[in-house]
């Protein structure tokens, strides 16, 4: 599994948004602010499309750019919001000795695990500054020791890699340009790979398969896991099928096929969107 595909998906994510979104809230600070900001993307648009005669698309683009900035203010807060509601709630149904056990057992008394009382089977880890691994106590009777251990491991890897926070990012930039697709496959392919990284993790630890996949089928097998309205990584919410062919063959290639129909439309728009900047430099 290649680590560093998975970074330069992330990167590379992280550059074609940003290029883009600088230019939008520049635009749109122009115009809340009465700023003249100069080599604009947005508004060498709106003179290209006054020159050729379509001016009443400058409405469209207008809309296309606050609603993106909208969208990008409002699923920050929100995720600020769910974040530390859910925080609060989990720390209700704290699990404090189990906790404190855990703790000890696994990071030297580092808080790095939460043990809240409930049924279901959760395994989930949550936070971007410092995240942390919530076990549930449904989870840790539905599985062994080594079962256990296996989805402690993966979930240290999420943990220790900050994956909460990249996923959100890129989850971020995929769902505000929805409108340069090859975003929306980097986010699904990154989440993907994500997992596997987790599981090769917790194998490689445990020197053996077989932990980590009856953890798999038993969490399939259980009650299938709520959505919960703030971003994480869960142990059994993505791809666990694909990972289940991955633990029983590891040299299952990981899907990083890059479609080219995506591929071709999406550097076609950065592309023009570039090819304007260039222009208004000029």
């Amino acid at each position: 599994m290649s680590k560093r595909q998975v970074n330069v998906m992330f990167i590379a994510t992280l550059l074609i948004t940003g290029t883009v979104l600088l230019q939008m809230t520049l635009y749109v600070l122009s115009i809340l602010a009465g700023w003249e900001v100069r080599f604009n993307l947005v508004t060498v648009c709106h003179s290209i499309v006054k020159s050729i005669g379509l001016s009443f698309l400058e409405y469209g683009l207008d809309a296309l750019v606050f609603f993106t900035v909208f969208l990008l203010v409002w699923k920050v807060s929100s995720q600020i919001f769910w974040t530390k509601r859910m925080q609060r709630i989990f720390e209700y149904y704290k699990e404090n000795k189990l906790t404190l056990d855990l703790n000890d057992r696994h990071t030297n008394g580092r808080e790095a695990f939460t043990v809240i009382s409930y049924p279901a089977p959760i395994a989930v880890t949550m936070g971007f500054i410092k995240p942390r691994i919530v076990l549930s106590t449904g989870m840790m009777q539905l599985l062994d020791e080594g079962e256990l251990e296996a989805v402690i491991l993966h979930e240290l890897y999420h943990q220790n890699n900050h994956d909460p926070l990249k996923i959100f990012l890129i989850s971020l930039c995929a769902s505000t340009m929805w409108y340069i697709p090859i975003l929306k496959w980097f986010h699904q392919r990154f989440k993907i790979v994500k997992e596997l990284l987790a599981d090769e993790h917790a194998l490689d630890k445990q020197g053996t398969p077989v932990n980590i996949g009856s953890a798999l089928l038993k969490m399939l097998k259980a009650r299938k896991q709520a959505q919960m309205p703030f971003s994480y990584v869960s142990f059994a919410d993505t791809s666990v099928n694909y990972r289940i062919k991955y633990i029983l063959d590891p040299l299952t290639e990981p899907p990083l096929k890059i479609p080219l129909k995506l591929t071709v439309m999406s550097f076609s728009i950065f592309s023009i969107l570039c090819g304007l900047f260039i222009y208004a430099l000029s």
